[in-house]
């Protein structure tokens, strides 16, 4: 605390000092917390610690309006919007890079260096991603931002500061992450860099504008660049930019000569390499590309590139390329420039991810679960490393979204490995009015059974069993455990089954014989008896687990008993309209229309028909005991169960009008934990849900049923 009396000063002015100390100290904390959650991604509080922090330091510049510096943390947002934007002269031009694209491009550039400085001495490369964002120059004067410009053409861009201050990972005064490195900051610096937006971010921003009617964008340059150039900084505030710094220039006083030539002489100077100078650079505090390196020689450039471009996927921004440059500042200085390109840097371009092409046509393909996907048939081009000549459209609402119509020119995407898709229609003048629409088909292409709405936005096959498409997935969910629950009938062999010809529906199962099955891949004899003896035993099961079996969109296990509770036989469910299944608890119209098309589906009524002449039987006369006893009450199993299989307890608690969820909540109204019970338990320790072992859930059950 100061001493007004000792230190001459009036307590007024103490006070004041006060204020002076507590608004840099909390400025300064501010600043820190900020670089290391947006630049270093590792914050060291909590948010709300945070923002105690910032809600005191703005309520002292309320307090003390006098007191409000430009670069407190409070005046990233709060600009008035801009009428329009100011041109800016670059004191060092902001030149391109020229480009390379393979192995002998990239050695005859080195080629040209070693001849130009007449050395075969090894050249070392300051090697980084090339951020496919927007170009920046950023002025600090004593440490503070005071100007940042777009690039333009060189020359002269435009003045964005009001935006470039609403970016978190920019520092508004340099130092404040590192005291010991504040006195190396030369009096005027420049930094050059690249803002861009991160893919995560593009694709969230994206889904709300699809939400809200918004405009989206096409990419996340596209995005950045458009943002950079909002007159109004409270939007680019709202928008997830980022900035990796690539260069530094220390300049000289307004109206001397010398830019960049001088300045060690009255201020700091910079490294003596580009790597060392970023290093600098983040010690300032500002934000630089963590996959850079620093290599020898047009190999390892080369080697840096591959790397870089097997990364490319996994990165949560866009890069077209690895930026090279000779490393040492001198020399740069010495290889100089071209008119348009330094001599000492080059870009090597990786393949496009993004190009435009002309669609050909729609096709509509069938997946595994019935769900109709159109695909965009595409004149050929090469796109991300490869030919691409279709691209996923996903769905019709995608395709509305983006007015395409057979004809159109799009821009096609190719990241990584991702299947292209497209994203934009371009629309000139001039091009042809006379388009073909696209249209859901009425019939599946596979089966040629009803196409239907599925929710919203989906079309789905109401083929089921008999669709070719969907024949693989119809087998593997009639066998699985919660079906008919064929033991040692798995993926891989219904694959081989299917393949060879030996199944084409799910009645066919019940007709394979030992021959069949030996020879098979790892199916030797005594492998395919067993799964003979699986299959023979599966043939007596229940009605909710045969329906389930059967696959018909959104009936799942509770569906399937409410049915079977409700109309007794499948006879009656296969003969019921839309109105009767209805009203059934829990099943909606668009539920009741799956189970009505399915079973007015004749190959489908056929393949029921088959399976009961295959011997598979259920006695509808033990459906009687089911009632709505425990309706609205959640069970969740967990352990292994001695007297009574899982599946055996999830039936009896269900025809108790139970529901057995695979989660515990605070919604859950008993966890039901027998031996080797784990974190289910342990949740519901955590969470204080009434917990029954196996004894006690028998006693239980054995107050509504015959246990």
């Amino acid at each position: 605390m100061i001493d007004s009396a000792d230190s001459g000063q009036s307590p007024m002015q103490a006070s004041m000092q006060a204020v002076l100390q507590e608004l840099t100290r909390l400025r300064t904390q501010i600043a820190r917390h900020d670089y290391l959650y947006h630049t270093l991604d590792a914050p060291v509080i909590p948010d709300v610690e945070y923002d105690q922090l910032f809600a005191r330091l703005e309520q002292l510049e309320a307090q003390y309006p006098q007191l409000i510096t430009s670069d407190s943390p409070s005046q990233r947002v709060g600009a008035a919007p801009l009428s329009g934007f100011v041109q800016v002269t670059h004191e060092v031009p902001m030149m391109s890079l020229a480009k390379v694209f393979d192995t002998v491009d990239l050695e005859d550039f080195e080629a040209r260096i070693k001849r130009r400085l007449d050395t075969n001495a090894d050249i070392s490369y300051s090697c980084e991603p090339k951020i496919d964002g927007v170009a920046v120059s950023l002025l600090y004067e004593d440490g503070v931002l005071t100007r940042a410009a777009t690039r333009g053409d060189g020359v002269t861009g435009e003045d964005i500061t009001h935006n470039v201050r609403t970016l978190r990972d920019i520092p508004l005064r340099l130092g404040l992450v590192n005291e010991a490195a504040a006195a190396t900051i030369p009096r005027r610096l420049e930094v050059r860099g690249e803002i861009y937006m991160t893919r995560s971010g593009f694709e969230i921003m994206n889904r709300e504008a699809e939400r809200t009617g918004g405009k989206s964008f096409v990419n996340p340059r596209n995005a950045a660049a458009g943002t950079l150039r909002q007159l109004d900084p409270r939007i680019t505030d709202q928008r997830p930019l980022r900035l990796f710094c690539y260069s530094a220039n220390v300049l000289s006083e307004p109206g001397e000569k010398g830019a960049n030539e001088r300045g060690a002489n009255e201020s700091p100077a910079l490294p003596a390499t580009l790597s060392a100078t970023l290093s600098q650079l983040e010690q300032w505090g500002l934000p630089v590309n963590p996959e850079r390196r620093t290599v020898t020689g047009a190999a390892e450039c080369l080697a840096y590139a591959q790397d870089l471009l097997a990364k490319r996927p996994s990165l949560d921004y866009e890069i077209d390329g690895a930026v090279i440059k000779v490393d040492r500042l001198q020399l740069q200085a010495e290889l100089g420039f071209n008119a348009r390109t330094p001599r000492w840097a080059m870009a090597y371009k990786f393949p496009a991810e993004e190009v435009s092409t002309v669609v050909l046509g729609v096709d509509f393909q069938v997946g595994r679960t019935g769900t109709i996907t159109p695909v965009a048939r595409l004149q050929p081009v090469f796109v991300g490393g490869v030919t691409v000549s279709n691209a996923t459209l996903h769905n019709m609402a995608e395709i509305a979204r983006l007015g395409l119509h057979i004809g159109d020119t799009v821009i096609i995407r190719r990241a990584g490995d991702v299947i292209p898709k497209v994203v934009k229609v371009i629309t000139e003048e001039g091009a042809p009015t006379a388009l073909l629409t696209v249209e859901m088909p009425a019939e599946c292409p596979a089966c040629r059974s009803k196409v239907e709405p599925d929710g919203d936005i989906l079309f789905r096959c109401s083929g089921g069993l008999v669709c070719p498409a969907q024949r693989k997935e119809a087998i593997r969910h009639f066998c699985a455990r919660g079906a008919l629950d064929i033991e040692g009938l798995g993926e891989k062999l219904i694959d081989q089954l299917v393949d060879k010809g030996l199944v084409h529906d799910v009645a066919d199962v019940f007709h394979l014989r030992h021959e069949d099955l030996v020879g098979l891949e790892r199916m030797a004899d005594k492998s395919a008896s067993n799964l003979v003896s699986a299959i023979d035993k599966a043939r007596q099961t229940t009605l909710p687990r045969f329906l389930y079996g059967l696959g018909i969109p959104d009936v799942g296990e509770a569906t399937a008993l409410a049915l079977v509770n409700h109309f007794g036989t499948l006879d009656l469910i296969m003969a019921a309209d839309t109105t009767a299944l209805e009203e059934v608890a829990d099943v909606g119209p668009i539920v009741a229309a799956h189970v009505q098309h399915f079973f007015a589906n004749a190959e489908n009524r056929a393949v029921v028909a088959r399976l009961r002449d295959s011997g598979v039987r259920w006695n509808e006369s033990e459906v009687a005991v089911q009632s709505d006893i425990l309706q609205g009450q959640i069970f969740v199993l967990t352990g292994t169960l001695e007297m009574m299989t899982r599946d055996e307890a999830k039936e009896k608690l269900q025809a108790l009008g139970a529901k057995v969820a695979g989660s515990v909540s605070k919604k859950t109204t008993y966890v039901i934990a027998g031996p080797g019970a784990g974190s289910k338990l342990d949740k519901a320790v955590e969470l204080e849900v009434p917990v029954m072992d196996e004894p006690q859930f028998l006693a239980f059950l054995a107050q509504y049923l015959p246990v």
